[in-house]
Order: structure tokens, then sequence, then C-alpha cells
């Protein structure tokens, strides 16, 4: 058992998933010798060749498309892209040929890539640089969205993303990049598509992914104080995403509350509540509430983005209205 942050498990997870599967090849800005805006690349190229890792020119376009195409010819790229408001770049890759690619071609052909980006504010970096796009690849057939809550989850779920024969969005909390969790030294892929019940309650159910899940996790604390037990589910994948686990948590809480820090108007929260109120209606004993981002852009400054972004005091008003 070993004591990782969530950056050196992603680094755990590549160089361990590299050392198996010699198709296994990263790519993206500043991968190479300064190992990643982040960290999480740091010392591959030394482990693997300038070969396997592979930096590349500003443009990431260029880099989505030749990851598509090195995936279609028996690679499995994992791309970098430095912050996930980028991504627009890269749209026409994914979204056009990677997700299509099994379906066009009858599922004789796939295309086993993994795109890494992180995602989310509170580091005063602006509208440019912090915002939580996952919707948009949730939409999309034939991509899946995982979004890793702590380093053990990133560990995992990385290499489930790298082994699964179709594209997947791999999203990283800028600010979980610091925190630490336990990995286990003998540590494999997590499946895709399964949620946790990172809290055990019976007042309301609160589900999260990714940061928030430690919003979640403060606020059902501070809910117990005052007698309310909140029950969190870390989603852990929003597509596929867990719909069994959040109806069976509601089955058992009749109260729910959903949250994330992607914008709440058209938000992955927004599919899950229209579930649960289409399959679990008679299991409600309030109205479902969101807790997200408002639907703005967010701000530079950090006492303005403080207040932008959801959090867990929030989470505890929200959930104290559905006791009412």
């Amino acid at each position: 058992m070993a004591i990782l942050n969530m950056s050196r498990a992603v680094n755990k997870a590549l160089g361990d998933a590299m050392a198996a599967d010699p198709t296994v090849i990263i790519l993206g800005e500043d991968i190479a010798e300064a190992g990643g805006s982040f960290g999480a690349t740091r010392g591959l190229l030394d482990r693997f060749g300038p070969a396997r890792v592979i930096g590349t020119p500003i443009s990431e376009a260029a880099i989505a498309g030749a990851a598509v195409g090195a995936a279609m010819s028996g690679l499995k790229p994992v791309v970098e892209i430095m912050f996930m408001d980028f991504v627009t770049l890269t749209m026409d890759a994914l979204v056009n040929q990677a997700a299509k690619a099994r379906f066009m071609f009858g599922g004789q052909g796939s295309v086993p890539m993994v795109l890494r980006t992180p995602h989310g504010g509170g580091m005063s970096a602006g509208p440019q640089h912090s915002q939580c796009l996952e919707a948009w690849f949730a939409h999309i057939p034939g991509l899946k969205v995982v979004v890793p809550s702590d380093a053990a989850s990133a560990y995992g779920l990385l290499r489930a993303a790298i082994e699964d024969p179709d594209p997947v969005i791999f999203i990283e909390h800028k600010g979980l990049y610091a925190a630490k969790a336990e990995v286990a030294d003998d540590a494999g892929a997590m499946p895709i598509g399964q949620a946790r019940i990172a809290r055990a309650g019976r007042d309301a159910t609160i589900v999260a992914y990714g940061a928030a899940v430690g919003w979640a996790l403060e606020a059902a604390e501070t809910l117990s104080q005052q007698g309310v037990e909140a029950e969190v589910i870390d989603l852990l994948s929003i597509q596929p995403w867990d719909e069994a686990a959040v109806l069976a948590s509601l089955s058992r809480t009749h109260r729910l509350v959903v949250t994330h820090e992607a914008v709440e108007s058209y938000g992955p929260g927004a599919e899950i509540v229209a579930r649960m109120a289409e399959v679990g209606f008679d299991e409600l004993d309030a109205p479902i509430l969101r807790v997200a981002s408002p639907f703005m852009p967010i701000p530079f400054a950090a006492a303005l983005e403080s207040a932008y972004r959801p959090n867990a005091d929030k989470l505890v008003a929200a959930v104290l209205r559905t006791m009412e």
C-alpha cells in the first residue's frame, strides 16, 4: 500500500500500463522533458524513450487526429490536453471520427485511445482555463467519460480506460492533483460505469463526481451534526453512469441532491435528475435539487470564483430544503 497524490497515481497508472503493453504510447504538449503542466508524466521519458513519450507541437487538433490514426493502426495512445478548455480544438477528431469508428466500420474496427485532461476552478485561472465540459462528451454515443475523485480511483480508472477498446475521456480535477490517498501495490483496473458509496446514510442521497465528492462528504459531516445522515454516491463515471446505484440509494433515503462543478444548465446532473424523476418517482418524498455552477463564465477574482463554485455549505442548504 502506498500513499500517493493524484498526479503520482496517474503517473503510476501510465507507467504500469506502458510497462505491461508496448503498444501504449503517450503524447501531448510538454509531456516529455517537462513532464506535463501538472507533473503527471514526469520521468516517463527516461523510462520509455522518445518513441513512446512524444512531445508535440501546440496543436490540439493535430494531437487528437494523430491519436485517432495511431489507435486505428494498432497502438493505444494516451493524449494529454493541457486544460479541458482546449478540447474545443479536438472535437472533429473525437466526435466525428473516434466516437463513430466502431459504428461506421460495422464493428470491425475500434479506436482504443484515451484523452486525459484537467478541468475545474479553484486556481483563479479564469474562464478559458477552468471550464468543466464533460457534458459535451457524455452526450456523444461512442465515447466513455470517467472522472476520478481521488488517487485510488484515478489509478484504477486510468488503467481501465487504457485497456478499453473504445475511446475514453479521462477527466482530472486540477484541485485534486495534490490530494493524497492510499493506492494498493497490486491495484488494477476498476470497472467503468460502476459507482461507489462514499458514505452511507438514511435521510438523503447526494450524487457527485470528481472534486464535488469531497464537498459532498464535508456537507454530510456537517449534516450529521444536525441529525441528518446523508448518503454520498461517487459516480466515478458519467458515461455510462450507474443508474442502478443511484436508484438503490434513492430507494433508501427518498431524497436526492445532485451536485457538480459544471454549469447547472444542461449539465450532467440534468440527465440524472430526469432519469430519477422517471424511474424513481414513487420513491421521492421531496423535489430533486441540483447544486452546480451558474450559467456564466467562471470569474478570475478569487472571491468571485469562490462564490461561483458549489461548495459544502450550498449542499447542506439544499439537503435541508429537501427535509422540510
